[in-house]
């Protein structure tokens, strides 16, 4: 009877150490599994986090691009209003001229309408003088 015992006690041993074994491979086997999804996170994370690096370096440059850009145009507007308010100024100059000038010819063709008037006159005068003349002896 305890031979027996023994026996069955002996062969549920093996049986749990089967199970033991089997369960044990498939801890290692899971452990492998998740070792190798471990790895292949971490380089998944590796990659993006160069990318991350490379898209911050880009940004980056993007930007120092576009303050340079903005300097240059802020520069370029900056030179632009300056012409522009010496254009205004040089146009206000043209424009007194101008009128200084229209003045001017108004009043030299005031007198120069005075002065043909006056010749008329005078010619006028010169041929009745003639005509009077003519008629005395």
């Amino acid at each position: 009877l305890i031979s027996s015992a023994t026996k069955s006690l002996r062969m549920e041993m093996e049986i749990l150490e089967k199970k033991l074994q089997d369960a044990q491979m498939k801890v290692a086997e899971k452990d492998g599994d998740k070792e190798k999804e471990i790895q292949s996170l971490k380089r998944l994370i590796s990659e993006l986090e160069f990318q991350l690096t490379m898209e911050k370096s880009n940004n980056e440059s993007f930007l120092d691009k576009l303050r340079k850009e903005i300097k240059h145009k802020s520069d370029e507007l900056e030179k632009l209003t300056q012409e522009k308010t010496q254009l205004i100024h040089s146009l206000s100059q043209v424009q007194e001229e101008n009128s200084v000038l229209q003045d001017t010819v108004r009043r030299e063709c005031e007198e120069r309408f005075e002065l043909t008037a006056a010749l008329g006159r005078a010619r006028e005068q010169v041929l009745e003088l003639r005509r009077l003349s003519g008629a005395l002896p």
